[in-house]
């Protein structure tokens, strides 16, 4: 916010609710008026309160990040702790100023600015018509957006959604997959892949970690997928893998078993992509057709239920395959008598399995004993089926 009658609102509120002066890190009083010319927020926070002690080290990151790069903002700390002491060693992580300890007062300030739970970031603004204004809180907008969000006002969060709507939609990869210093993606040995290699194949986002077992399971299924495309339709499918690791050694050991390509994992892409696509759990796959654009948001689901048959995984060749699959099940019996096992197979449909006839793999349609462990390939149930149905 530029100019200082703006921020002189804000003094003079403050000075209203009983505010007469702040006290800077060092515990030195500091002059209200030192905000004014100043971007102002207030931060609303507590030591006894989890969340907040996870959230401070990431706005103390931006806060400083934003100073380093010229941005007249200030914040101040108003404690909700228990005591003084508390209210002391909380502080003593944060680089700006504090409310002084006082229960009364920040009584007043939570009531004035609506506050029902913290970590709370209010940002103060100035507007023509309706004068002295504060937005809503910004801490989900800092935590999703970090130093992009400032000054984190309702009128920033628009113009962040619109920018991810158009990566989103807007179907060129390297505006999706890459930034202003990076232009490509990087395999397990470090090797630097172009982005624009991958125009015209279709590619899936791999959204995962190595701390998380259902993705090891489903790795295995993608990379078998993955695999056979790549002897069948040599140069037709890529992965991506956006990491949701927690340090950069749990990046390297998922992507060194991995076949595919990755984001590198000091890239903040990987948020942001996970932002702009509402990633919510893991393991996750979304399927980028042939222009860029999302063609399926449950990729995993596909892989898990056709593998590779469904490819290139649009909703017509999945409809292709379910069709087929109908057929193929319609011309089967629903149960035989196979004279290497003593008990009736029904006829079921699994995504994979062992035959014990020929121990290769299978999918689909299957033959299954339904009171112990034994399956066969339709192709491997023996000619003695006359009490097949």
């Amino acid at each position: 916010m530029e100019g200082g009658e703006e921020v002189k609102n804000h003094v003079k509120m403050m000075q209203l609710a009983g505010v007469q002066s702040l006290l800077s890190n060092g515990g030195k009083e500091v002059p209200l008026s030192s905000i004014e010319g100043k971007m102002t927020c207030l931060f609303f926070s507590a030591h006894w309160c989890m969340p907040c002690r996870n959230f401070t080290p990431k706005l103390v990151q931006i806060y400083t990040m934003l100073q380093n790069t010229g941005k007249n903002i200030e914040i101040i700390f108003i404690s909700l702790d228990h005591d003084e002491t508390s209210f002391l060693d909380h502080f003593k992580s944060m680089p700006w100023l504090a409310l002084p300890f006082n229960t009364s007062l920040r009584r007043k300030l939570c009531n004035h600015f609506g506050v029902e739970h913290i970590p709370a970031l209010i940002p103060l603004s100035v507007t023509p018509s309706s004068g002295l204004e504060f937005d809503e809180d910004a801490v989900k907008l800092v935590e999703e957006y970090g130093a992009d969000a400032y000054p984190f006002s309702a009128k920033r969060r628009g113009e962040l959604e619109a920018m991810d709507d158009s990566r989103r939609q807007g179907g060129k990869l390297q505006e999706l997959l890459g930034c202003k210093d990076r232009d490509h993606v990087i395999n397990a040995d470090g090797i630097k892949i172009s982005i624009a290699e991958l125009a015209g194949k279709t590619v899936g986002l791999y959204f995962g970690a190595h701390w998380c077992p259902p993705c090891h399971s489903f790795m295995k299924q993608l990379i078998e997928a993955y695999n056979e495309l790549t002897i069948l339709r040599p140069g037709s499918f890529e992965v991506i893998f956006i990491s949701m690791d927690r340090s950069k050694e749990e990046f390297q050991a998922s992507l060194s078993v991995m076949p595919w390509l990755a984001i590198p994992y000091s890239d903040t892409s990987r948020q942001d992509l996970t932002r702009i696509f509402a990633i919510k759990g893991i393991p996750a796959l979304l399927i980028l057709g042939l222009d860029g654009k999302v063609l399926k948001t449950d990729g995993r689901t596909t892989i898990s239920t056709y593998g590779a048959t469904a490819f290139p995984f649009t909703e017509s060749r999945v409809s292709e395959v379910d069709e087929a699959l109908k057929k193929e099940g319609d011309n089967l019996p629903r149960r035989v008598n196979d004279p290497r096992h003593r008990h009736e197979l029904e006829l079921d449909m699994a995504k994979a399995y062992i035959c014990d006839e020929c121990q290769q793999k299978g999918r689909y349609w299957v033959f299954s004993c339904k009171q112990c462990n034994f399956d066969l390939h339709p192709s491997c149930v023996g000619e003695s089926n006359d009490d097949g149905i």
